[in-house]
């Protein structure tokens, strides 16, 4: 038995990993490793640690990709500092395996969110844009390509102290200027249903891919399925990417001009991700806002408060609809190389009316925040319960003040 079959064997639990970070449970998994809660025992904080996939079965070429490739999505991150992206602590090194440490944020994805509603209201999800937007504006300007923008990626706090504070995550395929790899254009790795047409098609990803992707995402979470529709068969639904044409959003509201613009088939006519960004801001949340009123601060509903779906409280189904499964990153898929954008694809406009803008959050909506600030991270109880207990107690020991006196 090798040193890494004899470690990945024995890895779970109160395992002490690169002897600082004690291992705690699974928060999730998947076919590129999983990710564990742990404890830093040095810093004494909770962290997010990412277990790469073993190498032990593989080749050597295969166990050195994977390795780089963990190593790569180390290095990409640790160079990001936005309060929208997910910070990247540490790389831990565990019996010649790479282990990624990052910043743990309680929360659930976007595309858990879309798995407890048909779709989102156009307002909340302009925030979301525009943050994850500033957060791909800093990866851009350092030279990064993220690659894989989709609902599962982008990560909304869903208690404590961070609650409705939105991230962005997994650059595990994401590229920087600079990187030395092979690369096969007729291949391509990603998810089918966030594709630009042009990387369907078999172009190297740009900024503009993400740009369209991010759009993509938008799409969905507003018109409750992806901008190529839903589609089990990969390959056919690559080449209704690589073709344009997009279904025409009908909820979008004052987001749609921005979201059009993002969605343009020709990565020349898409707006950098700023300008995507500015204008999901002016079109959707106020004409003369800014980034700097979004940046750090949490999603809002028409009611002033955290949107109902970003609460831990609200229930996510354990096994989402046929409906419901809009893909996952897939590798080796192989490029359309038949198809051009032709004629012109571009969507048709559309202005429905505008929608409310936030009222004024009420005092009871501040103190169930205040609560769920306080305990959200210690007892999985909603804080209106809290509430109602902690009034209780008052109630009782007024009484009993009462009949003492």
């Amino acid at each position: 038995m090798t040193e890494q079959q004899r470690t990945a064997r024995v890895v779970g639990p109160d395992y002490l990993l690169a002897g600082r970070y004690r291992l705690a449970y699974k928060l999730g998994g998947g076919g590129m490793g999983a990710v564990w809660l742990a404890q830093d025992t040095l810093m004494g904080r909770k962290v997010a640690v990412k277990q790469v996939t073993s190498t032990a079965n593989l080749s050597d070429k295969a166990a050195r990709e994977v390795r780089n490739r963990a190593m790569r999505e180390g290095r990409i991150a640790a160079r990001l500092s936005s309060p929208h992206a997910i910070a990247m602590h540490d790389v831990a090194i565990e019996g010649g395996e790479p282990w990624l440490v990052m910043e743990y944020m309680p929360s659930r994805s976007l595309a858990q969110a879309l798995n407890t509603t048909d779709s989102l209201p156009p307002y909340e999800v302009a925030q979301v844009g525009a943050q994850v937007a500033d957060a791909l504006t800093e990866a851009h300007e350092a030279g990064i390509v993220h690659r894989d923008i989709k609902p599962g990626n982008i990560l909304i706090a869903d208690r404590g102290r961070t609650l409705g504070i939105v991230k962005i995550s997994d650059f595990g395929i994401s590229r920087a200027k600079g990187d030395v790899e092979e690369s096969d254009s007729s291949v391509i790795t990603g998810t089918p249903a966030y594709f630009a047409p042009e990387v369907a098609r078999g172009q190297d990803p740009t900024e503009a891919s993400d740009v369209f992707s991010l759009g993509a995402t938008l799409y969905t979470a507003i018109e409750g399925r992806p901008p190529f529709d839903i589609d089990q068969d990969s390959i056919a639904l690559l080449h209704r990417v690589a073709r344009g044409q997009i279904i025409t959003p009908t909820r979008s509201g004052d987001l749609t001009p921005a979201l059009l613009h993002m969605l343009e088939p020709d990565p020349a006519r898409r707006p950098t991700m700023s300008q995507a960004r500015d204008e999901i801001i002016r079109g959707a949340i106020s004409p003369h806002g800014t980034i700097a009123q979004l940046r750090g601060v949490p999603l809002t509903a028409s009611d002033g408060g955290v949107p109902t779906w970003a609460h831990r409280s609200t229930p996510v189904a354990e096994k989402r609809r046929p409906s419901r499964e809009f893909g996952s990153t897939i590798a080796g898929l192989p490029a359309v190389r038949s198809s051009g954008l032709g004629e012109d694809h571009t969507p048709k406009a559309y202005s429905p009316p505008p929608f409310d803008a936030p009222k004024k959050k009420n005092p009871l909506d501040t103190v169930l925040d205040l609560i769920d600030d306080v305990v959200g991270d210690k007892v999985d109880v909603s804080p209106a319960i809290v509430l109602a207990v902690l009034v209780g107690l008052v109630l009782l020991l007024l009484v009993a003040l009462i009949v003492v006196i």
